[in-house]
């Protein structure tokens, strides 16, 4: 479709004024397939750099083993190559209120509404959620090396993550493409956290099927320092959500607040030691903490175990576990909350 007529289309369906950024959201995606060629023609072109094509051709069996041994999509999603020369392809903005540990939501035509909102410029990223901050919301941009399109389009391998480690590559193809089998509009946090779920089931079968044993040791202690991650940000999130229950004047209520979040960090710097000084999560604490980033964490974490869950008690099996999946999407919102509370405490 013609960059012109999409454009219009999705400025027509959504009914809103913020022409701007639509052309900036459908300009990016027209930019990745101008630039996306065959992979097969990558690693046959001369000029194509040794490494490259090396990397490359490892993704091909990994696309392969998507499909073939994951029962996920089997189309033209990463078959392909883009350079898009910059770091990451896009930059995700989450914002929430002062006081709450809630993600803010965008609606869009075909995604629904979202916790987040993209830019492919890191400098749209950050005055939008300056402008933001400036209404009085909590705000977090976070690079981004690869999202999905949801099958409007084929999703390319990009230049932003092909060098990452094998087990890394891998878990963010089977994620993206979780997202093409699987998404409901307007529940991030349930499309969120089923496609790390398969994330995770999928690079432990390929490590099992085509890694080493000490990739496979490398990918439990990995594993294992996220989740303890994952439980500190829960952890600090459910005590600010209490704290934002209380009867507070807004001065005291940010006094508690920081305090809470410099304590959050502190627990950090001593988990850290516990890990002999693994600093994979600097980067994130090295800002100040708020809401949002707890929030951006809690979308792409808070369903996981029941998940899980669920794939355990179809027995490991994917297409039971996917119908499963599909069963409860088809579900109202409400009742499908309820189903995945009962088998995360069942």
């Amino acid at each position: 479709m013609p960059l012109a007529a999409l454009l219009l289309l999705i400025a027509s369906a959504c009914g809103c004024s913020s022409i701007d950024y639509y052309f900036q959201a459908v300009h990016g995606q027209m930019e990745l397939t101008r630039k996306a060629r065959p992979i097969r023609d990558v690693i046959s072109d001369p000029a194509t750099p040794a490494e490259l094509k090396a990397r490359l051709g490892q993704i091909v069996r990994m696309r392969d083993f998507a499909s073939q041994s994951l029962q996920l999509p089997n189309n033209g999603s990463y078959r392909r190559y883009a350079d898009v020369g910059r770091p990451y392809v896009v930059w995700n903005v989450f914002a929430a209120s002062e006081f709450s540990v809630n993600a803010k939501e965008w609606c869009f035509p075909f995604a629904g509404c979202v916790g987040y909102k993209g830019y492919f410029s890191k400098a749209a990223a950050e005055q939008f959620a300056a402008d933001v901050s400036a209404r009085g919301y909590d705000t977090f941009v976070s690079g981004v090396p690869a999202y999905s399109t949801l099958g409007w389009f084929d999703d390319p391998v990009l230049s932003t993550f092909v060098h990452y480690p094998d087990p890394d590559i891998a878990g963010l193809i089977f994620h993206e493409l979780a997202h093409q089998l699987t998404y409901v509009k307007g529940d991030s946090v349930f499309n969120e956290s089923f496609a790390v779920t398969v994330e995770r089931e999928g690079v432990k079968r390929w490590l099992s099927a085509h890694g080493s044993g000490t990739q496979e040791r490398e990918l439990r202690a990995e594993q294992a320092r996220h989740q303890e991650f994952v439980e500190l940000v829960a952890k600090y999130r459910a005590r600010l959500a209490r704290l934002y229950a209380e009867p507070l004047d807004p001065e005291a209520m940010r006094a508690r607040k920081r305090g809470e979040l410099d304590q959050m960090h502190a627990e950090y710097g001593r988990i850290k030691q516990e890990w002999g000084g693994f600093a994979g999560y600097d980067g994130w604490f090295d800002r100040p903490l708020n809401n949002a980033q707890l929030a951006s964490v809690a979308i792409y974490t808070q369903l996981v175990p029941a998940f899980e869950h669920l794939l355990r008690d179809n027995g490991g099996d994917l297409p039971r576990f996917y119908a499963e999946v599909q069963r409860l999407a088809a579900l109202p919102k409400a009742q499908r909350d309820a189903e995945l509370a009962k088998i995360d405490g069942s």
